[in-house]
């Protein structure tokens, strides 16, 4: 399965479980363990939505792309850097 494909799914079963759910969830009784427990399900349901859409929309794709062309420029810096020392180890020969 291709990468977008497994990221729009998990994002489909994510929502389609909290349109299940978050109706029956119990908050009306204040601070009990089933209202800590729905809030604390709800946070994590939210938390795989956002990682989801995160990935799908490529928010760190412009980041990978200047950390790539920092990581060339470094090895091109360093092959120039020995290629220049090669001619004056040829030159004191």
């Amino acid at each position: 399965m291709l990468k977008g494909t497994r990221n729009i799914v998990g994002l489909a079963l994510a929502l389609g479980m909290m349109l299940y759910a978050v109706p029956r969830l119990d908050f009306g009784g204040g601070w009990t363990l089933a209202s800590v427990f729905g809030a604390g399900w709800i946070a994590f349901a939210l938390l795989v939505t956002a990682a989801h859409l995160h990935e799908l929309l490529g928010v760190e794709e412009e980041t990978k792309r200047e950390l790539l062309k920092i990581k060339r420029m470094k090895k091109w810096r360093l092959e120039q850097s020995l290629q220049g020392r090669r001619s004056l180890l040829q030159i004191k020969k």
